[in-house]
């Protein structure tokens, strides 16, 4: 998780089944780029917080709320959630992407943060890049074409 404000791109490379979250608060040009890799933090000890969807967002909003950071102004948007592989038997795993993305829907809803624009799923990685001034953001994929969002 990066925080930025002023001016400025963050960016996050390889989101296959990783999310991508971008929080913007327009009226401080404040902004801050989450990748998270699971749905919830079921770590011993919980030493890599930002990892996880539930305790991820839960970091960042502090993060940005010591900053003068307001959720009523604040909106996200998410990108990542593929499905990388393909696993026979059925389990979970095989498509932890889509697990991902309804643990972030869900802890976004919970926290009454707005989502306003999402590209999610699909079968291939995602470079995210996020405007902290404009709050525009872009994906990019090999031999695609960019999407503003």
């Amino acid at each position: 998780m990066k925080t930025l404000q002023g001016e400025g791109v963050l960016i996050t490379y390889a989101l296959g089944s990783c999310i991508g979250l971008c929080f913007h608060d327009p009226r401080l040009r404040l902004g801050a780029l989450l990748h998270i890799m699971l749905p919830l933090n079921m770590e011993t000890g919980r030493t890599h917080p930002l990892k996880y969807a539930d305790t991820g967002i839960k970091e960042t909003l502090k993060a940005l709320e010591a900053k003068g950071a307001s959720r009523a102004r604040m909106t996200v948007k998410i990108a990542g959630g593929a499905k990388m592989f393909e696993v026979s038997g059925g389990g979970g795993l095989g498509n932890i992407g889509q697990r991902n993305i309804e643990s972030v829907h869900a802890i976004l809803k919970r926290e009454n943060l707005h989502l306003i624009g999402e590209h999610t799923g699909g079968t291939v990685a995602r470079t995210l890049l996020f405007d902290v001034v404009s709050g525009q953001a872009c994906i990019r994929s090999y031999g695609q074409k960019d999407i503003i969002f």
